[in-house]
Order: C-alpha cells, then sequence, then structure tokens
C-alpha cells in the first residue's frame, strides 16, 4: 500500500473511532437524561449540557481529520506523493485521537450519566457535577494536542 493509502486510514481512524465514542457517549449519558427529564422537565437545559459533553471527543477526531487531510493534499485538490514511510507517520500521528478519543468519550458518557443523577436529586449542583466529566475530557484534549503537534510535524 502507498503512503497515501496509510495516511487516510490514519483519518479514518481519527475521525471514526473518536466519533463511535462520542456516539455511544453522547448515547449513554442520554439515556440518563432522557429519565430526569421525563421526571421533571424544568432540568432539560442542565441535563442537555452534560449529554452534550461527551461529544467532543468526536469533534476533536474530526478536526484532526481535517487538518491531516488539508496536510496531504485532499482537500486541496492536489494529494501529495508521499512514501510508505511518510505515511505511516501520519497514521500514526491520528491513532492518539482516535483511540484515547474512542475510550474518553464512553467513560465521559458514563461519568455524565452519574453527574445527570446528582442533578436530579441536587439542581443546585450542576457546577460541582459538571467537574466529574470534565475530568476525564482532560486525556481528550492531550490526545488531541498529540495528535495536532505530529500530523503537523511531518514534513509533507
Amino acid at each position: 500500500m502507498s503512503g497515501i493509502v496509510w495516511a487516510l486510514i490514519g483519518v479514518a481512524v481519527a475521525v471514526g473511532l473518536a466519533g463511535s465514542g462520542s456516539a455511544c457517549g453522547v448515547g449513554i449519558a442520554g439515556q440518563a437524561a432522557s429519565g430526569v427529564v421525563t421526571e421533571d422537565p424544568s432540568k432539560f437545559a442542565k441535563v442537555l449540557i452534560m449529554q452534550l459533553l461527551p461529544g467532543t471527543q468526536g469533534i476533536y477526531g474530526l478536526l484532526v481529520g481535517f487538518i491531516t487531510l488539508s496536510k496531504i493534499g485532499i482537500l486541496g485538490g492536489a494529494p501529495a506523493d508521499l512514501d510508505l514511510a511518510t505515511g505511516l507517520l501520519i497514521f500514526a500521528a491520528c491513532l492518539p485521537i482516535g483511540i484515547a478519543g474512542l475510550i474518553s468519550a464512553i467513560y465521559q458518557g458514563k461519568t455524565s450519566a452519574a453527574a445527570i443523577g446528582i442533578v436530579a436529586k441536587k439542581p443546585e449542583q450542576f457546577g460541582k457535577a459538571m467537574l466529574f466529566p470534565a475530568m476525564v475530557e482532560t486525556y481528550a484534549i492531550l490526545a488531541l494536542l498529540v495528535s495536532i503537534l505530529a500530523v503537523s510535524g511531518i514534513p509533507v
């Protein structure tokens, strides 16, 4: 396989895994949020924010995907002629956000569901409850930074 194929597989991994994790995480949190809103519709805005938190990993994967597609010339209409080593480097650079995005989004969804339980019983504790899923987000942000720096640092 040529370098461009490996680079495109890297894009697919970044976007696909991070997006899949976000879909799972948002779904997990959404189930908890639905139960709360059924009991008390006035808590909709607070639980919606909690549900949306695991969706950021999908955005991070998409961002790395766009940066990579731009870097290799796919978005510009003139794909670069990448050797195998460069393609594999780009593939490897996309792995952090793909893998960490997948795992962190799922666990952030679970943490958000638990935080939604806090909001259901004590809505005044919303700020504190939001800190728990936000802590999981930290690792997705670190993976995003590593992937962006790695993709940007590979000469094409």
